[in-house]
C-alpha cells in the first residue's frame, strides 16, 4: 500500500528544521514523529526541485509547491526520454558504498524527464542480463560457509574508559540461503580470526555440520 504523502505544511517544516535550524535528518525525524527515511525522501525531492529554505514567496501557495515537488509525468514517449548510461552505472556500482538508489538520484538530478526508481532498477537488470554470462554456482543448503573481512571498519567506544577503537567487520554467509552472520573484532590477528570462525557455530544451528 503506498505511503500517504506528507502535507505541504509538514514538508515546509522538514525543510525549515533541516536548512534553517541546522538539524540532522535523524533529529528532524524525531522532532516531527516521522521515519528518517521519510525525511530523507522529501529532502531529496526538494533538492531535485532546487529548493532549500526559505522558500521563494511564490511557493507560499500549497498548490504551486506541490507542483514543484511532484511535477506531472512527462508527455514524451518513453523511447524519446533520456536514457541512463548503463555501462557507466555498471562501473559505478563496483565502487564502495555506491547503490542503485544513489545512482538513480544522480540521474534524476541531471535529467528533467527522468524515470521512476523501479523503472531504473528493472532496466538496469535487463541491461546487465545481456552481458557475457558468468559461471553459476549451485550451493547445497548448509554445505558451505563463505567468510572474510568486509573491508569496512567501525568505531566503538569503551564504556569504561571512553577510548575509541577501530574494529574490523567479519562476515560469514551461507552459500545457499545468504543467511549472514557479522561481528566486530579489534584486529585481524590469528586469535581474532579463529574466534570469529567459532562464534557463528555457537550462534546458529544453521551452519554447516550442525545437525
Amino acid at each position: 500500500m503506498p505511503t500517504e504523502r506528507l502535507s505541504m505544511r509538514q514538508i515546509r517544516e522538514v525543510l525549515r528544521l533541516h536548512y534553517s535550524v541546522g538539524m540532522s535528518q535523524r533529529v528532524v525525524a524525531r522532532s516531527l514523529g516521522l521515519a528518517q527515511g521519510t525525511v530523507n525522501k522529501y529532502l531529496n525531492l526538494a533538492r531535485r526541485a532546487g529548493l532549500t529554505w526559505p522558500l521563494p514567496p511564490e511557493l507560499d501557495d500549497d498548490a504551486r509547491l506541490e507542483t514543484r515537488l511532484f511535477p506531472p509525468p512527462s508527455d514524451l514517449p518513453s523511447d524519446e526520454r533520456p536514457q541512463p548510461d548503463w555501462a557507466l552505472v555498471h562501473r559505478e556500482l563496483r565502487r564502495r558504498n555506491v547503490t542503485l538508489m544513489l545512482l538513480w538520484e544522480e540521474y534524476c538530478d541531471s535529467k528533467s524527464d527522468s524515470f521512476s526508481y523501479s523503472w531504473f532498477c528493472e532496466r538496469y537488470r535487463e541491461w546487465a542480463g545481456r552481458l557475457k554470462p558468468t559461471l553459476r554456482q549451485v550451493h547445497v543448503a548448509g554445505e558451505k560457509l563463505f567468510v572474510d573481512y568486509s573491508g569496512h571498519t567501525m568505531e566503538v567506544v569503551d564504556g569504561l574508559s571512553g577510548e575509541v577503537h577501530s574494529t574490523q567487520i567479519f562476515v560469514a554467509v551461507l552459500g545457499a540461503s545468504n543467511y549472514t552472520y557479522a561481528e566486530a573484532s579489534l584486529s585481524q590477528s590469528l586469535p581474532d580470526w579463529i574466534g570469529s570462525h567459532v562464534r557463528p557455530f555457537a550462534f546458529s544451528a544453521a551452519w554447516p555440520g550442525k545437525r
